[in-house]
């Protein structure tokens, strides 16, 4: 009977989400060889064009384009690359999650709460629990794009889950929000749980919520610092599996209790004592902070002793997409003033609520040791990187749209433009694209680089210039990068193929020679590792590098500005951000001088 109950909202549209396509082998070639050819020399473009026909036309591609066909159709396959994907890009993945999978979001300052960090804290708790009931109830409007409904299925994890470290992959889990109706504050390395209604079940107000932060950053105020236990969340993965089993060796039943308080709150809250200002200054916080005031395996908002404040992501089980809406959702009812806070603070407010309750854990030396070594290698890490922010302030998508060019393509080739001025060639580029109109779809790479990019870099680069040659190779490389997005958020894209096709190989089968072709490793060593996520509400966001001589390059476009968040281990980074910025006006200057001399043909004529 229950089975004939219509799905809530939030999944109405499931139902009708088709499947992730498998692309066919000629198409998946044809395009991959069209991405290769920019980037090698032609000698080894002809090698690697070889190499691919050869295995296109062979009985093992077919049967391995078969294997991946019959898991598609597979029944209770909702999607035949989410359990490898998962497993190779986030759960066994081993390096550690901060620096290498987190994300950040730098939210606008809030100037009514500034340098009142409790009232702050507590206006964007408030402001998320109405998202959070509309999550949990179904009852979230589904998104769509350009009409198209996406999967929400991975909102699951927005709230009450938490990743685990386990050997040899790790896992991930979803509380019941009910019975788990809390939030985790640390506050100078030390735990503690707010419960987000009071004994009759009352929910909080965000007056009472500034109250029982007020009271956490008093009581840690008068305490020695506490043992950094965050820190062993920001170790390596098998480190940190390791040293969980310690941590509940050392006391089982109380720590294991401490720990699933941690992992099944709403949400961790950090209450930093730093006062960042600049953009750079505020954006390591919220990315890194110190590697101790901090709970990695679940998202986190952060608030600083200023008022200002960030998100961090946990990435392993969503991508930025719905964590951007929730986020946005919070911001803009606080802004607007369309928040529900509840009743205005009073000299009595927060009297009837106990305390908040310090999780104490029961530790030993083995612990502490093991704690000290995590935060020796976290410095170690975030000492080799840095991070600078670009707010470009030249034009937006306002001036790129009078064009009637796609801005975040426009901006792709400035960084194709920079990254030539820098390394006198095209940069490997991985966008990312989402893939959510397809059932639990997550991203298929956007290859920026193209034949159509290099030659407008380089002409643009060459001293004798025809401002129409160079306009009319910049649309050219910008409709080129929009069919390419298209094909990825369509799931016809190079990348995920070429792995599938991979994984279906069986044991004792040889690799096919194409995933040995230095073409391959070439192709998709991403060098610029990028990514637009565009919000009003947020002043920066960003994540680090995928391979060690690479950058991550996260950016915005508003409206009048363009804003590039930069990390890489220290490889000229400052450099790059002035080669963006000098590309990005060049490009402008090309569209003008462009415009000038289209008119004065059009005169003459």
């Amino acid at each position: 009977m229950s089975s004939m109950n219509p799905p809530p909202p939030m999944f109405r549209h499931q139902s009708s989400i088709p499947k992730l396509p498998v692309p066919s082998l000629q198409s998946t070639a044809e395009k991959y060889l069209q991405t290769v050819r920019p980037l090698v020399s032609p000698d080894t473009y002809s090698r690697t064009e070889s190499i691919v026909n050869d295995f296109v036309s062979s009985p093992q591609a077919a049967e391995l384009q078969s294997r991946l066909e019959a898991r598609r159709e597979s029944e209770g396959t909702k999607n035949w690359l989410i359990e490898w994907w998962n497993d190779v890009a986030y759960m066994g993945y081993r390096d550690p999650v901060v620096v290498y999978v987190s994300y950040f979001f730098v939210h606008v300052d809030d100037k009514v709460r500034k340098n009142q960090p409790a009232k702050r804290a507590a206006s964007l708790v408030k402001a998320m629990l109405p998202f959070r009931d509309l999550v949990e109830s179904g009852r979230l409007e589904p998104e769509k794009v350009r009409g198209v409904p996406l999967c929400m299925e991975s909102y699951k994890w927005l709230f009450h889950a938490s990743r685990y470290p386990v050997k040899p992959a790790d896992t991930a889990f979803k509380f019941d929000p009910k019975t788990n109706n809390h939030i985790i504050v640390i506050r100078r390395n030390r735990f503690y749980v707010v419960p987000l209604a009071d004994a009759p079940g009352r929910e909080l107000s965000a007056a009472k919520l500034e109250v029982q932060f007020e009271r956490i950053i008093a009581h840690a105020e008068k305490l020695p610092l506490g043992l950094a236990l965050g820190a062993l969340s920001s170790d390596n993965r098998d480190l940190w599996a390791d040293a969980r089993s310690v941590l509940i060796d050392a006391s089982p039943a109380h720590n294991a209790t401490m720990l699933r308080k941690i992992e099944s709150a709403m949400v961790v809250l950090a209450l930093d004592e730093t006062k960042p200002v600049t953009r750079e200054d505020i954006s390591w916080n919220t990315w890194a902070g110190d590697g101790r005031n901090r709970w990695y395996d679940k998202h986190q908002l952060i608030v600083y002793d200023n008022g200002r404040s960030g998100f961090l992501g946990e990435h392993s089980c969503m991508d930025g997409t719905p964590t951007l809406r929730m986020n946005e959702y919070m911001l803009a009812t606080v802004a607007l003033g369309k928040a529900n806070l509840g009743p205005e603070r009073t000299l009595t407010t927060g009297q009837d609520l106990p305390h908040p309750e310090e999780l104490v854990f029961e530790v030993n030396e083995k612990v502490k040791e093991l704690v000290k070594g995590a935060e020796q290698r976290f410095d170690e890490l975030v000492g080799k990187h840095d991070l600078h922010v670009l707010h470009y302030e030249g034009y937006g998508k306002d001036y790129m749209r009078k064009y009637k060019l796609s801005p975040d393509a426009w901006v792709q080739m400035v960084k194709q433009l920079a990254f030539h001025k820098m390394f006198g060639r095209p940069g490997v580029t991985y966008e990312s694209a989402q893939t959510r109109k397809y059932q639990l779809g997550r991203t298929e790479v956007i290859r920026s680089a193209s034949n159509e990019s290099k030659a407008w870099a380089e002409a643009m680069l060459a001293t004798d210039r025809d401002p129409i040659y160079l306009k009319e190779l910049f649309r050219k490389a910008v409709a080129r990068h929009v069919q390419y997005s298209a094909w990825a958020a369509d799931g016809q894209g190079v990348d995920r193929h070429w792995f599938g096709l991979k994984k279906c190989l069986k044991q004792g089968e040889p690799l096919p020679e194409i995933y040995n072709d230095e073409s391959f490793a070439k192709s998709c060593h991403w060098e610029l590792s990028t990514s637009q996520l565009s919000s009003p509400y947020f002043d920066g966001w960003g994540y680090g590098e995928v391979v060690p001589d690479g950058y991550g390059l996260s950016y915005s476009i508003g409206d009048d500005y363009v804003r590039w968040t930069i990390t890489s281990l220290k490889r000229r980074t400052e450099e790059l951000k002035h080669y963006l910025a000098e590309a990005a006006t060049e490009v402008k200057h090309m569209m003008e001088q462009a415009e000038k001399a289209e008119k004065k043909v059009e005169v003459k004529l």
